[in-house]
């Protein structure tokens, strides 16, 4: 059963790369570019059926995986490989609408009635823990209610390094407290669950050399398939910043679930020359994909 399954994701993941790379693998994409579907295309036919994105990463910003994830070596038309990892499906389960007072629908997978927990109960399984994204010149660390910092790197070890914000629990708290259900959370400017995060503030960074005022972040947690990691960094004023994270412990509740359209992202790594060289012999052995026109794409085996 697990080897049918695994079969039928990959050859439905193909589909989807098919047209995906006549829209996105035809230009370069920079590593903290997220692409979406172009108007007019979709992919799946109901707003809980998978719909997926492709995250291009550089050579020197790698997309790391804990899990083993099905992989696919994908080549553009001016040569270039890709190491594209395909995210784990879950079949979508029967869901059955309970009615919270003072609140609106929620979707749960099952009717029975159980303790929810919060956003920030089921966050804190990444207590302790760091998480990295390399962009260019620059490194970025996030460490959970601790510091978000800046950096570049030389032998790994940092030379240059500019701390984006302390974790403030007080601000935290205000941001939050205007939802009048603590286990309920939401963003109030969000119409639906794809676009709901979960936000932690972290306030005084290092001194900002044009605005003399410390730095800050908002980080926004999003529910996001299948492991965490640090999808986007914006500057959206001058030294302050908006980091979102991908977390699937959100998943798990309900008010990050209801209309969620199960977008699934598809991060792809390039390959560079010599790597392609040296593992020639492995990469024949997984399916590749190469673009032949900008009208059509062939798939070799």
């Amino acid at each position: 059963m697990g080897k049918m399954r695994s079969h039928l994701l990959t050859w439905k993941a193909s589909r989807f790369f098919s047209t995906l790379l006549w829209l996105y693998v035809a230009s370069y994409a920079s590593a903290d570019e997220i692409f979406t579907s172009a108007p007019g295309v979709r992919f799946g036919r109901s707003s809980r059926e998978p719909k997926y994105k492709i995250e291009f990463h550089e050579a020197n910003s790698h997309f790391h995986t804990d899990n083993e994830l099905e992989s696919v070596v994908m080549t553009n038309k001016q040569g270039q490989n890709y190491v594209c990892f395909l995210p784990m499906v879950d079949e979508i389960k029967p869901a059955k609408p309970i009615v919270h007072p003072n609140s609106t629908s929620i979707i749960l997978d099952t009717d029975r009635r159980i303790t929810q927990k919060t956003p920030n109960e089921l966050i804190d399984a990444i207590k302790d823990k760091c998480f990295y994204r390399h962009e260019g010149w620059w490194s970025y660390e996030f460490c959970y209610q601790k510091h978000v910092r800046q950096l570049h790197l030389e032998d790994n070890k940092p030379t240059q390094e500019f701390f984006m914000g302390i974790f403030d629990p007080v601000a935290t708290a205000d941001f939050n407290q205007n939802q009048s259900d603590p286990t309920l959370l939401k963003d109030p400017r969000s119409k639906d669950a794809s676009q709901r995060y979960h936000a932690h503030l972290y306030t005084n960074g290092t001194i900002c050399d044009l605005t003399n005022q410390p730095r800050e972040t908002e980080i926004r947690f999003i529910c996001s398939e299948p492991s965490v990691v640090i999808s986007s960094i914006k500057e959206i004023s001058t030294c302050k910043y908006a980091i979102t994270v991908q977390c699937p412990m959100l998943c798990k509740h309900p008010m990050f679930q209801q209309e969620r359209p199960l977008w699934h992202t598809i991060h792809c790594n390039e390959v560079t020359e010599d790597a392609s060289a040296a593992s020639g012999e492995d990469l024949s052995k997984v399916a590749q994909m190469m673009m032949v026109t900008e009208d059509s794409a062939h798939f070799v085996t």
